[in-house]
């Protein structure tokens, strides 16, 4: 020390000041580094830890032997043990803190309360200052505006601001009661995650699911697992879509169907308002009627449940039972209207119908299920269209039915079945009625028989008797038993029977003044084998259900 002193004396007096004045600061900056030492431990302030503090207590020990390191804070009289930890207030009857593991485990009427955003309630809570995490169990209740939340056992994460659960929970809200085996709750979105056995209780309806979200502000449950919605008369079916809890708006998709008088509507997608009692659906849509047996379907639907009824577009088909068979009915758009016991089929433009052993064509179709009615119709003509089309052009637009080698058209066209049985029981057609029937023999002659209104029977399915009435012209191809043509007969009467087998001409018979004779077929002009109106349109026969859509 000594010999530094010395050499001290010959260092110059400019560098001697330099290294008086480096004192002075170097001093000063080590007062101020133990100052803040004091104000902030080392720890703290290196780490930035938020360190649980000690409000207040009735009562301090500490018992080593059992809780070692533990200061045990309890209550005593009316002071309990109160703790605060960024922001949270923890009150409890008996407290076991670690101060410096920054954690505690707290017994009896626990309350954790943060601000007017959150209060936790239960019997036992073990709290985690530097990981911000809580268990809180027996009897918990989660509290938020609007919300609340039992349970056995809940874990609180503040940092992350999650609550879950795995055993069993209640949520309440306005008007809703949530119940969940597990349960995941996300406090700044306000949004829940269910999972297994998931009910919804709301007075206009009941939800089970196995896995939904369901956000408190929106009131929206998203659904992400099979879910039934069990409204006062209906039932929705989905395993992924979203409800409005709070307006009773949902979509569905993934084998979504709903369930209402008696009828099961079934899509790719469906959409449902209930306020107004609609929905829709698109592609592959169903709509079944589990009363008549019926079923309409096509790739978009709207149903309006005030009214019963539904509107099916888009490769729209409508299947019927009759006689053990199914009767196809397409049409660009289809209407189902009324009460299964009531129902009435509407179709419009481009209708095709399909059975086993009926074909027809028409531009409407109207069939009434209570009765057993089907009617054909024609495209209304314009006064216009009245004036300039000529004959073949207005019978082209007339609805047409085929008997296997048959066929029959005229201004509208009845079939009626017989309700009970389910089936056909009488033809009618009325206003140009022309029936054509291609020659079995020749395929390039047509029997024909052309008159004002046309009735029928038919026995075991098939067609048995006619009756044509008016103005009839009838040209007829007689052959011996040899099957060789004997000749052409042209006739006109009043009136005329027609008897059929297997859906073919067999046998005619004239009343009312017939005037006609057997022509040879040579002797027959060519131009007059054919009536006025006559109209072979095989073509436009629907053969298969592909042809439906063609």
């Amino acid at each position: 020390m000594e010999s530094l002193l010395k050499l001290f004396q010959w260092v110059p007096k400019e560098i001697k000041q330099f290294i008086v004045k480096m004192n002075i600061i170097l001093g000063k900056l080590f007062c101020r580094i133990i100052i803040l030492s004091i104000l902030f431990p080392l720890n703290s302030f290196t780490q930035g830890k938020k360190l649980i503090k000690i409000l207040e207590a009735g009562k301090f020990t500490k018992d080593e032997e059992n809780f070692p390191k533990a200061n045990i804070l309890s209550k005593r009289n009316s002071i309990r043990v109160k703790l605060l930890h960024d922001g949270a207030t923890i009150i409890s009857d008996k407290t076991f803190f670690y101060s410096k593991e920054n954690r505690f485990n707290a017994q009896g009427s626990v309350w954790l309360n943060q601000g007017d955003s959150l209060e936790l309630k239960s019997e036992n809570l073990n709290y985690n200052g530097d990981r911000g995490i809580a268990k809180a169990w027996g009897k918990v209740v989660l509290k938020q505006p609007n919300m609340t939340l039992k349970t056995d056992t809940l874990y609180l994460d503040r940092i992350l601001n999650i609550a879950y659960y795995d055993s069993n929970g209640v949520v309440e809200d306005e008007e809703n009661i949530l119940k969940s085996k597990k349960g995941r709750y996300l406090i700044e979105k306000k949004k829940y995650s269910f999972k297994t056995a998931v009910t919804i209780n709301n007075p206009k309806y009941d939800i089970n699911s196995e896995n939904l979200d369901y956000n408190l502000i929106s009131k929206n449950a998203l659904f992400f697992g099979p879910t039934i919605i069990n409204g006062n008369d209906y039932e929705i079916h989905c395993e992924e879509g979203n409800f409005d809890l709070k307006n009773s708006v949902g979509s569905f998709k993934k084998n979504p169907k709903i369930l209402y008088n008696n009828k099961i509507i079934k899509g790719d997608s469906i959409f449902y308002n209930e306020s107004i009692n609609y929905a829709s659906a698109t592609k592959r849509v169903v709509i079944l009627d589990t009363v008549n047996k019926s079923i309409i379907k096509g790739d978009y639907g709207e149903i309006f449940k005030d009214k019963d009824s539904a509107i099916i577009t888009k490769r729209a088909v409508a299947i019927n039972i009759i006689e053990n068979d199914s009767l196809y009915i397409h049409a660009d758009t289809l209407v189902g209207t009324g009460p299964s016991d009531k129902r009435i089929l509407r179709g419009y433009y481009g209708v095709k119908i399909l059975k086993s052993d009926i074909r027809g064509i028409s531009d409407s179709i109207y069939f009434d299920e209570s009765k057993g009615k089907i009617e054909l119709h024609k495209k209304p003509l314009s006064k216009k269209q009245r004036q300039i089309l000529s004959l073949k052009s207005k019978l082209k637009l007339n609805p047409v039915v085929w008997f296997n080698n048959s066929q029959m058209s005229g201004d509208e066209i009845n079939l009626l079945t017989d309700v009970k049985t389910k089936k056909l029981d009488s033809l009618m057609i009325f206003g140009n009625s022309f029936v054509i029937e291609q020659d079995s023999i020749d395929k390039s002659n047509f029997n024909q028989i052309e008159g004002v209104n046309l009735n029928g029977d038919f026995l075991n399915g098939a067609l048995n008797n006619l009756q044509v009435l008016k103005n009839i012209k009838v040209i007829y191809y007689l052959y011996n038993e040899g099957g060789e043509l004997v000749g052409i007969d042209k006739t006109i009467c009043s009136e005329l029977k027609i008897k059929l087998e297997s859906n073919e001409i067999k046998n005619i018979t004239f009343y009312t003044s017939p005037e006609g004779k057997v022509h040879p077929e040579d002797k027959l002009d060519p131009n007059l084998k054919l009536l006025d109106g006559f109209i072979w349109r095989k073509s436009e026969r629907p053969e298969s259900l592909d042809d439906l859509f063609n």
